[in-house]
């Protein structure tokens, strides 16, 4: 079966070509170009602003952006159709860096490139635990949350995960993003499972059966969304009224857009984004140097000031203050704020590296499976009134 994972949006995009031109002309005389994989939207209108232009104006090297939509599938077809590759530094999930490492598909990553911060303290203290990895460096903390659409709920509002598969409570169609990236954890979060609880239970065929049923509930109001800035224009347009979303992009349409959209915090899911460098680079130097600009305390904190993404440094988190457009405070908007992080599900990195064949697995087979099947293989023994998945006596 051919798997239905993000494919890589475009090519260089007409706009960063563009800019790439006008770099070269700020330049002078380089004749190298960095090539950059990373989202779009938002988060990368944060990361020109707070690092991008500021290597070209500083390295005299430009910078050609790529979009795509996370994975390691698009990572492996580039390594696969160009040799040597024409990515030069990629934007990735911590799971999907580790997952793409153990597959060989990325350099291996020297930490003593990092930046120490501006007192002094080494970069390995004043980076996060775990975030130097064997291939990659984390440089965000951000979350996907559940969001919802003020105008469709007039009265009481949804609050927590299990809202989201309340279609008798809070009516409307979902928006899901359409990967088995966080949907198995809040369906059983749904249910009630400490979020200590839900990767061990995730790693049975009980719990993906038990995620399933819940899923199957809403899936006849389900749309799904791939690219990052679907699901914000999705509840804008009104087509939904939730839809799980990265918090970044929620936020923007929030302080900037003015549009009416919340956030339920309850149960989100905690990940990193970091910085990793494909296999084979001929420019593995010239890589190694965007990242430790990108990554100094300075440029980590002006970002954090564009998008509600958290640095993955401590020296960067004291810099955090008001957003640089509207002077809206950053903090409570951020998925590390004490209050949010206490309801957090934190992504369990190893689990979604091991599991990777898995989760598709049976996320494809339950897409392909007719609906009409879905009420006949519930299991009589679900409770879904109580909410709770029936438990080994």
């Amino acid at each position: 079966m051919q798997r239905r994972r993000f494919a890589l949006a475009g090519a260089v995009l007409a706009a960063a070509a563009a800019w790439s031109g006008a770099a070269h002309a700020t330049a002078g005389m380089s004749d190298q170009v960095l090539t950059v994989v990373t989202w779009g939207g938002s988060y990368e209108e944060s990361q020109r602003a707070a690092y991008f232009r500021k290597f070209t104006e500083l390295k005299g090297v430009p910078i050609e952006v790529v979009r795509y939509d996370g994975g390691v599938k698009a990572l492996r077809e580039h390594l696969k159709e160009n040799d040597p590759p024409h990515w030069d530094v990629i934007d990735m999930l911590m799971a999907d860096a580790r997952s793409a490492c153990d597959a060989g598909l990325l350099e291996p990553f020297d930490p003593s490139i990092l930046a120490p911060a501006p007192d002094g303290t080494p970069a390995r203290e004043d980076f996060d635990d775990g975030a130097i990895m064997d291939c990659a460096i984390a440089q965000t903390v951000f979350s996907t949350v559940i969001a919802y659409d003020d105008r469709a709920f007039p009265g009481a509002k949804p609050q927590t995960v299990a809202d989201f598969f309340d279609l008798e409570a809070f009516p409307g169609r979902r928006a899901l993003r359409k990967a088995p990236v966080g949907l198995f954890e809040w369906a059983l979060r749904a249910y009630g499972v400490p979020r200590r609880q839900i990767y061990n239970l995730l790693s049975t065929e009980r719990g993906f059966d038990l995620a399933l049923r819940k899923l199957d509930q809403i899936r006849p109001r389900l749309a799904w969304w791939e690219s990052g800035a679907e699901p914000v224009r999705m509840l804008k347009e009104g087509r939904v009224a939730m839809a799980t979303a990265y918090n970044g992009r929620v936020f923007h349409a929030q302080a900037v857009d003015n549009a009416p959209i919340s956030v339920i915090w309850d149960s989100q899911l905690l990940d990193y984004t970091t910085w990793a460098i494909p296999k084979g680079t001929p420019q593995k130097d010239l890589a190694e140097r965007f990242i430790r600009f990108a990554t100094r305390t300075a440029n980590l904190g002006d970002q954090a000031n564009r998008i509600s993404y958290g640095p993955a440094r401590e020296s960067a988190r004291r810099r955090i203050g008001r957003h640089v457009e509207t002077g809206v405070p950053m903090r409570p908007h951020m998925p590390t704020a004490p209050r949010h992080l206490e309801k957090a599900i934190r992504q369990d990195h190893a689990w979604y590296a091991q599991t990777e064949d898995l989760r598709w697995r049976r996320f494809e087979a339950w897409l392909d499976r007719p609906e009409d099947t879905i009420g006949r293989q519930n299991s009589p023994g679900m409770s879904t009134a109580e909410g709770k998945p029936p438990m080994d006596q």
